[in-house]
């Protein structure tokens, strides 16, 4: 952690950058013990012989292929030396129940697979003399097998298909994939017709190029955004404004219309029955047109309230688009974390895999197959590991928004933009590895708890899904939708926390109190920045994918051997919008962090001497048409004025 330990300041000041301290040690430790209780399922896997029984694989009756084994008790054929065996057989390869972990056909350890199509019993006892490599249960003969009557089950289902062995683990593998076609089509379920899924395959196949230049297309579309947004920010929020008012303006004037157009024309029907129905309508539309009105002037008060706000969302993303020119390692932020997630995740399934493959040998009575299983409080590290997942991939992504924080806190409270670090991210991960990696732990705790919880809910609603009443499905839903409300909110908290914590080294509660009490204080300005921003930003990502998949329409459509174009399109929208999601998810914390590095400038800063503000000449003009803009009696008394969120106000202790 780089210190031993140290106790948080009693009487606290905002000191931006000045002070470094580490900050909940406790919880630093607390999940270094939950990482070493994760590395000690993974070796106690191993220890047991999972691993080895995974590469290597085994046979049906508890022997690892490629070694000796020991005699399994009450369990006939095992201990037999496989040390020349090394490849794992199946006798019908299309007969195994991947969900249930369960090996339905007969696994033997071979020597060889078999390279050739095997049509009859002939066939397998030439392979097995010539090659030495018997596809028979073991204690069949070899020169027996066209004659034994036991051959239908302890051979292999004719014909053999030609197999080869995978690189890694060592399974033969038919290397005819059809008879996995059932699999396919429980995964694609909108595939009726064999023909379909063939077409789609050959597209992507024969379209690879194309979708390759297109995610890159997407690649730098995202890049050129986040520079364009800092010039065309001020025309795009007023644009977008303009539009939502005229948009509801019309849609009430609309239904205010077909209102009075159905009023007028109610008595020209004829049967009772018609002038029911046209009552009905006509009342519809009365309410329709009553909540679109009300909501309007809701609408227009708060677009009204809230215009001078506005201009502090531009002005944020000017400033983020400066942050972006002198920290351009920013964009890259995405990567690291999507290489340090996927390496995570690539472990985490190869421990699940070993947990899959470890236990003890158990005889299964319908199949009278060795299945390895654990038994008593050993059962439970499944449950212990999938916790790892989410608590571990919450901690990576909380790094990241440490991280940028960091560099962004650094940024803005640098005085002179000449003496900013020569790399400030490196300076940044610097400072959350020596000092705030047990905040961040914390902060991913704390939505661990919320996540755990709804994903069980998720699951038992799936689970019960057509066996439920209808009050317990509600009930389920709406427990769903609260958690996930609450792990959005606690998102948004723990990103501002940890930018409370960059700026001035504080506990992840104390940060979160601070940073809770600066969002209430300034709750006009948040609501104008998440409302206007993040559309914004949306439409950015909408703007992403809509130019990606008109190139892409075009580079198919000289493409006249194909003309299925669904799957490749569906697969570049899909890889756009994650890339503009990344990107634009970078530039939204970078305004997020510069919003409350701005509005503890603001509060404990008023430009004397001294007292200087540390923001950027952009944010600076903001504040001085905030001041022009007050009436005389809130110049000479600005905590008095009507907009005091838009002053600079005197300094004062942590309103914390």
């Amino acid at each position: 952690m780089g210190c031993s330990g140290s106790t948080e300041r009693t009487k606290r000041e905002w000191k931006p950058l000045e002070d470094r301290s580490c900050t909940d040690i406790a919880w630093f430790f607390i999940f270094l013990l939950f990482c070493v209780g994760m590395g000690g399922i993974c070796g106690y896997a191993i220890a047991t012989g999972a691993a080895s029984r995974l590469i290597s694989g085994y046979d049906s009756y508890g022997n690892t292929c490629g070694q000796n084994n020991a005699q399994i008790e009450g369990i006939r054929l095992s201990g037999l030396d496989q040390t020349d065996k090394k490849y794992v057989f199946f006798l019908d390869p299309c007969n195994i129940d991947i969900v249930q972990r369960r090996i339905k056909s007969m696994a033997l350890c071979v020597s060889m697979c078999p390279d050739t199509e095997l049509k009859t019993y002939a066939d397998l006892k030439r392979f097995a003399i010539v090659n030495g490599s018997e596809l028979c249960s073991y204690e069949l003969a070899p020169h027996r097998y066209p004659s034994l009557p036991e051959k239908t089950t302890k051979c292999p289902k004719l014909p053999v298909p030609p197999s080869k062995s995978l690189p890694v683990f060592n399974r033969c593998t038919p290397v005819d994939i059809s008879c996995y076609s059932k699999f396919a089509e429980a995964l694609i379920t909108f595939v009726s017709d064999n023909s379909v899924l063939h077409h789609l395959i050959a597209g992507v196949m024969a379209s690879k190029e194309i979708i390759l230049g297109l995610c890159l297309l997407a690649l730098v579309l995202s890049m050129l955004l986040m520079v364009i947004i800092r010039y065309i920010s001020a025309v795009l929020v007023w644009i977008l404004t303009a539009l939502v008012v005229l948009g509801s303006l019309g849609g009430t004037s609309v239904l205010w219309w077909l209102y009075v157009d159905h009023r007028m024309n109610a008595n020209e029907t004829i049967s009772s029955e018609e002038q029911e129905v046209s009552s009905d309508n006509t009342h519809a539309l009365l309410v329709y047109a009553i909540a679109a009105t009300v909501f309007t002037v809701v609408l227009l008060l708060l677009m009204l309230f809230m215009r001078k706000r506005v201009a502090l969302t531009i002005a944020l993303f000017h400033v983020a688009g400066k942050v972006f020119i002198h920290l351009p390692l920013l964009v890259l932020q995405p990567f690291w974390t999507f290489l340090a997630l996927l390496l995570f995740w690539v472990y985490w399934i190869m421990v699940l895999l070993f947990l899959g493959t470890t236990g003890n040998p158990v005889q299964n009575e319908e199949t009278e197959l060795v299945e390895f299983r654990m038994s008593g409080p050993l059962q439970y590290m499944s449950w212990y590991h999938a916790v790892g997942l989410i608590w571990i991939s919450e901690f990576i992504l909380a790094c990241q928004q440490m991280t940028v924080a960091g560099a962004v806190v650094t940024y803005y409270f640098t005085r002179d933009k000449a003496r900013l670090p020569l790399t400030p991210i490196l300076s940044s991960v610097f400072r959350l590895v020596r000092y705030h990696l047990g905040t961040v732990a914390k902060g991913a705790f704390i939505i661990t708890l919320v996540k755990v919880p709804r994903l069980i809910l998720m699951y038992v609603h799936n689970q019960l899904k057509g066996k439920e009443n209808a009050c317990a499905r509600c009930m389920l839903k709406t427990c769903i939708c609260c958690l996930w409300c609450l792990e959005k909110c606690l998102n948004y908290l723990n990103q501002n926390a940890y930018a409370a914590t960059a700026i001035n080294s504080t506990s992840f509660c104390t940060s979160a109190r601070d940073a809770f009490v600066i969002l209430v204080e300034n709750a006009l300005r948040v609501a104008a920045i998440n409302a206007v921003g993040d559309f914004v930003l949306f439409l950015g990502k909408v703007l992403i994918v809509s130019c990606t998949a008109f190139a892409g329409v075009m580079a198919l459509n000289y493409q006249r051997d194909y003309t299925v174009w669904v799957l490749p399109l569906i697969i570049v929208c899909l890889f756009a919008f994650l890339v503009a999601h990344c990107f634009l998810s970078i530039f939204e914390i970078v305004v997020d962090v510069l919003f409350l590095c701005f509005a503890i400038d603001t509060k404990y800063n008023d430009g004397s001497p001294g007292k200087e503000f540390y923001m950027d000449k952009a944010l600076m003009e903001f504040v001085e048409n905030s001041r022009k803009s007050l009436p005389e009696r809130g110049r000479a008394r600005p905590e008095e004025a009507e907009d005091a969120e838009a002053k600079p106000m005197a300094p004062g202790p942590s309103s914390a």
